[in-house]
């Protein structure tokens, strides 16, 4: 069987690659609508962005060269050696740091005015401690912009031929462990109930929660392979 939350990354991380149109947009998973088209970050160009769990960098790059002040956060050296690779081939600024997601003690409070956060999440034990952190860093009111693999994905063989079965129950805790090359990966499912009150503990108010439709079905069960959300920091 395969994992949909590797699945869903393993597109996501090569979605500028198959359609040129997208290697200028900030994407938010494969075949969905990229920022151009949802608009959740609002302008970007002066403004300070958190992109947390930023892999290779494809979105900290656009934002950049959007005229954002990027910060790009990942605990893995691997691919932040590659995000300062695309960095310094599209000659712009990004700040990295090597750090896990929950730990940005190089960050004042108050001073970030979006974070984003693409199928990075997932990857995240305490959800909460991270969601705390952003709240910290982030700007009265500014937006915390993040899509994860959608839970009801994670009920379903992919692996086997059209069409998918359910496999799992939709209320999956079990971690599920996969590798992207050479990585090691494990992944924490959540239900949408636990992201919203967990966001909600941490002091955030959700005001867009986005269930894309996949692009084509092809012959699998017709749920929603990524869940966006975006919430605003309430409170200090």
């Amino acid at each position: 069987m395969s994992d949909p939350a590797a699945s869903a990354y393993s597109r996501y991380s090569t979605a500028h690659l198959s359609d040129p149109s997208r290697a200028s947009a900030v994407l938010y998973g494969a075949d969905l609508p990229s920022e151009s088209d949802l608009r959740l970050l609002g302008p970007v160009d002066g403004r300070r962005i958190l992109d947390l769990g930023c892999g290779v960098g494809h979105n900290a790059v656009i934002l950049a060269r959007q005229g954002a002040k990027v910060l790009g956060v990942d605990p893995d050296a691997a691919l932040l050696s590659q995000a300062r690779e695309r960095a310094e081939s599209a000659e712009v600024k990004v700040e990295l740091h090597q750090s896990a997601l929950a730990d940005l003690p190089f960050l004042r409070s108050d001073s970030v005015d979006a974070a984003l956060s693409v199928m990075a999440l997932a990857t995240v034990e305490d959800l909460a401690r991270v969601f705390r952190q952003v709240h910290r860093v982030l700007k009265p009111e500014a937006p915390l912009v993040a899509s994860l693999p959608h839970p009801a994905a994670g009920m379903f063989d992919h692996a086997g031929e059209a069409p998918a079965l359910a496999v799992h129950a939709y209320h999956r805790s079990q971690p599920i462990a996969w590798t992207d090359g050479d990585r090691a990966v494990v992944d924490h499912p959540r239900t949408i109930a636990e992201i919203f009150t967990t966001l909600h503990r941490a002091s955030f108010v959700v005001d867009q929660l986005l269930e894309p439709a996949p692009s084509s079905s092809g012959g699998a069960p017709a749920v929603p392979s990524t869940l966006i959300i975006r919430a605003r920091k309430q409170g200090n």
